[in-house]
């Protein structure tokens, strides 16, 4: 029922662009023989309204991975520089969260590890919302600070790295069958840290699940049952290793391919330079914004959907070449 619906909102997009596409040509002949330069400058206003939405249908109609509809959990790491790099890491969340919001998906916080000083050493959310994977699936990465550190008394110039992960929630849409043998993990129950209250920081709520063959290791600390945060926790290990799973694919299919643009774990994938000039670079594309404080606030559209153009663009190369 979820992908019927899903499938009636896009034919409903298209068939009210469609008509109303039809009906504003219809109206910008009429005002053009009766010379109307009012109703020609709103026929033209329309036009464009109708163009930008038919730009998002068209990205829209790339998200067709087998999770991209899926909601998504997001994993955010402080990379090496203690204090700077953690700033850096809590400045990545508030960028995501941000831009959730202004696509109405909801954004709860799975688990968080503050900073010693400022900052955050980790964090992960979950981002509920249709395509909620099919976007975020394109920020993972490395991403690059490039400022004045507000911690430094000299004023000098810091580079900072924080890693970005993005991970399908599994549902029973996915063909890829996620078994987890019990003697393969290993559960830890701890105290949750940060605020949270009496009961939150004095009973062993919090839950890590660390899967031994691959290392993989997650954690749940938001909810104050220890039941429930195991569960939450289960699930966040079926998305990492269905992601794994989906990059070991890709890797398999594109090891000839020299001009790989995979944008796997541990590469850099974008810059965010705030001195001494102003620019944000996607490394991938080759999109740039001069505005970082805007991209900074939740303006990442135009990377995401270049990075997804060229994903696309690269499959069906591919296949083409495949055919040939």
């Amino acid at each position: 029922m979820r992908e019927r619906n899903r499938l009636d909102r896009s034919l409903s997009a298209y068939r009210t662009a469609d008509s109303e596409l039809n009906d504003t040509v219809g109206l910008l002949e009429l005002a053009e023989s009766e010379n109307d330069k009012a109703m020609i400058a709103d026929a033209e206003a329309s036009l464009k309204g109708i163009a930008s939405r038919a730009e998002s249908m068209k990205l829209e109609s790339m998200l067709s991975g087998e999770a991209d509809a899926n909601d998504a959990y997001l994993e955010i790491h402080a990379g090496a520089g203690g204090t700077e790099s953690q700033d850096w890491a809590s400045i990545l969340l508030r960028m995501y969260t941000r831009w959730a919001e202004r696509h109405g998906y909801k954004v709860e916080f799975m688990e968080e590890s503050e900073g010693e000083e400022a900052g955050i050493k980790s964090a992960t959310i979950l981002v509920k919302g249709e395509n909620a994977y099919g976007w975020l699936k394109t920020e993972s990465g490395v991403h690059r600070l490039v400022r004045i550190s507000p911690f430094d008394s000299n004023a000098r110039r810091h580079t900072s790295f924080a890693s970005v992960g993005a991970f399908p929630v599994i549902d029973d849409k996915i063909d890829i069958n996620v078994d987890i043998p019990d003697k393969d993990v290993r559960i830890d129950v701890y105290r949750a840290s940060g605020a949270g209250g009496q009961h939150v920081n004095k009973t062993e709520s919090a839950v890590r699940i660390t899967h031994l063959p691959t290392g993989i290791a997650v954690q749940c600390q938001n909810d104050r049952s220890q039941h429930k945060n195991r569960a939450t926790a289960w699930g966040m290990l079926r998305a990492r290793l269905y992601e794994a799973e989906i990059r070991k694919r890709e890797e398999a299919a594109q090891a000839v391919n020299d001009a790989k643009s995979d944008i796997g774990w541990g590469h850099q994938i974008r810059s965010y330079v705030l001195q001494p000039y102003q620019l944000v670079k996607d490394l991938r594309t080759g999109v740039q914004s001069h505005s970082p404080r805007d991209v900074l606030d939740g303006e990442l559209d135009p990377f995401m959907a270049a990075s997804l153009a060229q994903k696309v663009g690269g499959e069906r190369a591919e296949k083409v070449e495949d055919l040939d």
